[in-house]
């Protein structure tokens, strides 16, 4: 059984992190809007009646099986950082769907999502809320 890095005898796995998972977010919305882009010309055009719908499908099913298949979104690849659980392994599909549910939750109550944000830029290891409950924690990706 793996643990977490210290965040005091091991900075360099934090360094930086809750920008790199800032942008990654940028990235991975973006991705997740061409995917839904794409989505609306199929359905030629009818696919923007339920717009909320495709893009909470497609966000949700983009960061469960990214999530679970890579331990990151490919917006957090990108970046350099992934997700690591309270034992320092990687995400399964269990625990991906239980951060995303998880993000999505904070993300319908801005108020969860401002304190979320508070906690990762004061936080010794940047988690989240979400984070924090499951016991998450994001880390620069070892070379």
């Amino acid at each position: 059984m793996h643990s977490l890095p210290d965040p005091n005898r091991q900075p360099e796995f934090y360094q930086s992190v809750t920008t790199k998972r800032f942008l990654a977010w940028l990235f991975d919305i973006a991705f997740i809007s061409l995917l839904c882009t794409v989505a609306i010309v199929l359905t030629l055009g009818l696919g923007v009646l339920i717009l909320a719908l495709i893009y909470a499908v497609v966000s949700f099913v983009y960061r469960v099986v990214t999530i679970a298949n890579g331990s990151a979104t490919l917006g957090m690849r990108f970046m350099g950082v992934e997700l690591r659980d309270a034992f320092g392994e990687r995400m399964d599909t269990g625990k991906a769907v239980a951060h995303t549910a998880g993000y999505f939750v904070s993300m319908a109550f801005p108020v969860l999502q401002i304190i979320s944000v508070i906690m990762m830029l004061t936080g010794a290891r940047g988690q989240g809320l979400t984070d924090t409950l499951l016991g998450t924690v994001m880390i620069n990706r070892r070379a």
